[in-house]
């Protein structure tokens, strides 16, 4: 036939193949049939999304055995005959740890041809399900894993020497995989090895050293079911992700492994040819899965589900689901089959009711119980006025994860025992944050690295430690500044944020409660902030928590250009509130009068205010602190503090005598307890 067309390679024919020269068909394609035709291009694929539970869908078999339960259509497992066995030899197989493989199956085939290819329409379907073809027996297997859901893995005979061993690696055994990497195993990686060297993976990946190629002609095919916690994990610790450890680590059916082998047998006898030996078993009935039975109540179907089903249609459902029922006098007995692991509690079974019958099906109802209107204590401060707080101050809220680097972890918090995670999805998230601090300065780091020079964040969140042998979860909200107080404008000139300014923030969120008078800032270290720029904050005499400048130290270490500003406050000691109490405005005058006093270096101002209001607080009503001197004048190592004392009776105007007498009491009582005199 003359053709004025192009000889095509898969890829210009809009294939997914990676290969490259032309595409070679068989011997038998019929000259003149349209390519789509006979390779069924004009074809559908559905993308299946699941749920991680529902494993037993991760095949052809699981999907249509759901589509025929959910349409009501009857539905048989295909009939698979056994291969007969032509040669007496096989490999003997042992399992040194039954726990973590229950059943291993295994079987040689001598004289497989490998010049020929899968025929095409397998290769098509393996290409569509996102596998690329390679050779006739890998292909069967992989064609076979997506048809039951059960992986298998073929190996050259010939490179095994002795029989096949189930066993744990030992700590740092190596093993050269199929995708060219060595890895160094852990002594909880189970292994397939013969009597010399680990050969693969279990249900992971094969090795490269008994990996079927060009010259293999006999070959051993592995069938197995890994227990799913032994796999778990195990794929991700290498960098990996297969389609066997996709399914092993979910849960295969533990009665599948002599159907597939015996399919992926008879497909490679078919295409590739050869001759099979027996079947080669290695069972630990003991330590396969067994399915406790379930007892299904069927007065708890209905307040579970909020709808009747009945009785006839509950025992349909349940054995159309593949379950043995057993009639019991409150309902009935349940056992779930193999393929089903996401199963083993009464609420399972009714969920499946729910599904099978359709949740459209559920009745519209009103809600009957009462809804009643309930004060709320005003002893506690609503959070959410603490977060607006921060809002008008311009801080914007930020939520970061709970699990943080553990190097990040230890540099802000070394002394707080904190809780590692046995499975962290990365090194970046392999610990519970002990504060709030790393997930805020990490979002800040990024923030600064995208150009914002004045980042004002706040987040509000729980923290978690160790302590006396438990774990110790608390609330907190935490805050951080970077950058200018303000926005950049043309009336004031530009100042970076300090100390005072983080700490008039959280004198604005205490005010909130009320409880401002009993508010204290001490002089105290924290590993992660500035010894001079650093406090603990106490509420009532409560610890509150810390605010301070992040220390030059770690500023260096996370590659912050400007000093960083942070606080964490506790929001079991913050939200409780005093009842505020009326308080009737004085008509008569107030009196205010100035004084200077020279203390040590080392007392606290605002030690010094609290001693004032306690000397005679009948008519005190204010102390404003509105300077503070040191130079001339003034010894070395003391202050002078210059204090606005405001004062006023509700009852009566104040005489100079009176304001006189309480001036007086309140000069002796700041020099008995600091040794303090008036500045000349």
């Amino acid at each position: 036939m003359a053709s004025s067309g192009m000889l095509c390679s898969a890829k210009e024919l809009g294939i997914d193949d990676p290969a490259t020269g032309l595409m070679e068909l068989p011997a038998d394609a019929l000259v003149g049939v349209d390519v789509r035709e006979y390779m069924t291009l004009d074809d559908c694929v559905i993308d299946v999304d699941l749920t991680p539970n529902r494993a037993d869908c991760l095949s052809i078999e699981g999907i249509a055995r759901e589509v025929a339960l959910l349409n009501d259509l009857d539905w048989a497992v295909p009939d698979i005959a056994s291969v007969p066995v032509s040669v007496p030899e096989t490999f003997p197989v042992s399992v040194s740890a039954p726990e973590a493989c229950p059943r291993y199956l295994g079987r040689l085939v001598r004289g497989v041809s490998r010049t020929v290819q899968a025929p095409i329409w397998m290769r098509e379907r393996l290409r569509r399900a996102g596998i690329r073809p390679l050779d006739a027996v890998v292909d069967v297997t992989n064609y076979v894993l997506l048809e039951t859901g059960q992986p298998l893995h073929a190996f050259d005979a010939v490179k095994l020497e002795g029989g096949i061993h189930v066993r744990y690696a030992a700590q740092g055994e190596k093993l050269s995989l199929l995708n060219g990497e060595e890895v160094a195993l852990d002594s909880d990686v189970l292994v397939i090895a013969d009597q010399r060297k680990a050969l693969a993976l279990a249900g992971i990946m094969g090795g490269s050293d008994s990996a079927v190629g060009d010259v293999t002609t006999d070959i051993f095919i592995e069938c197995a079911f890994f227990t799913p916690g032994v796999i778990m994990g195990k794929a991700r610790r290498y960098g990996l992700n297969t389609e066997s450890s996709h399914r092993f680590e979910r849960g295969v059916d533990p009665e599948l492994q002599t159907r597939a082998i015996e399919r992926a047998s008879e497909l490679i006898l078919s295409i590739a040819g050869g001759k099979a030996g027996p079947i080669v078993e290695a069972t630990s009935p003991s330590h396969l899965p067994q399915r406790a039975s379930i007892l299904l109540r069927y007065d708890r179907i209905a307040r579970l589900l909020g709808m009747s089903i009945d009785r006839p249609k509950v025992a349909e459902i349940l054995k159309r689901l593949g379950m043995k029922v057993e009639n019991h006098p409150q309902g009935w007995t349940v056992t779930p089959p193999g393929f089903r692991f996401d199963i083993a509690i009464e609420a399972d079974l009714i969920e499946e009711l729910g599904r099978i019958q359709g949740y459209e099906s559920l009745p519209h109802r009103h809600p009957v119980m009462a809804t009643a209107m309930r004060p709320v204590s005003e002893r506690i401060l609503d959070l959410d006025r603490v977060k607006n707080l921060l809002v008008d101050r311009g801080y914007q809220e930020a939520i970061t994860y709970s699990f943080v680097d553990e190097a990040r972890q230890v540099m802000i918090e070394p002394e707080i025992s904190y809780l590692a995670l046995k499975n962290p999805i990365s090194s970046d998230l392999a610990v519970m944050r002990t504060g709030l601090w790393c997930g805020l300065l990490d979002a800040a780091l990024k923030n600064t690295f995208r150009q914002q020079n004045r980042v004002r964040l706040f987040e509000s969140g729980l923290r978690f430690a160790r302590r006396d042998g438990g774990i110790d979860q608390r609330k907190s909200i935490g805050g951080l500044a970077i950058g200018a107080v303000h926005e950049e404008q043309w009336g004031e000139a530009a100042r970076p944020v300090d100390f005072y300014d983080i700490k008039a923030d959280i004198e604005g969120i205490v005010k909130l409660t009320g409880r401002e008078a009993s508010l204290e800032f001490a002089a105290a270290a924290h590993p992660a902030l500035h010894p001079g720029q650093s406090a603990e904050i106490r509420l009532d005499g409560e610890h509150l928590g810390w605010v301070g400048m992040l220390h030059p130290r770690l500023e260096k270490q996370l590659s912050f250009e400007q000093s960083v500003f942070l606080f964490e406050l506790d929001q079991d000691v913050l939200l409780r509130r005093d009842l505020p109490v009326f308080r009737g405005i004085s008509k008569f005058p107030q009196v205010r009068r100035d004084i200077a006093v020279i203390i040590d270096e080392s007392v606290m101002v605002d030690r010094l205010v609290e001693c004032v209001k306690e000397a005679d607080g009948s008519i005190l009503r204010q102390v404003v602190v509105f300077d503070v001197y040191r130079g001339q004048g003034v010894e070395t190592g003391r202050k002078s503090v210059a204090l606005g004392l405001v004062l006023q009776d509700e009852a009566e105007t104040l005489t100079d005598a009176r304001v006189d007498e309480t001036m007086g009491s309140i000069l002796e009582r700041l020099s008995k307890e600091f040794n303090a005199r008036l500045r000349d």
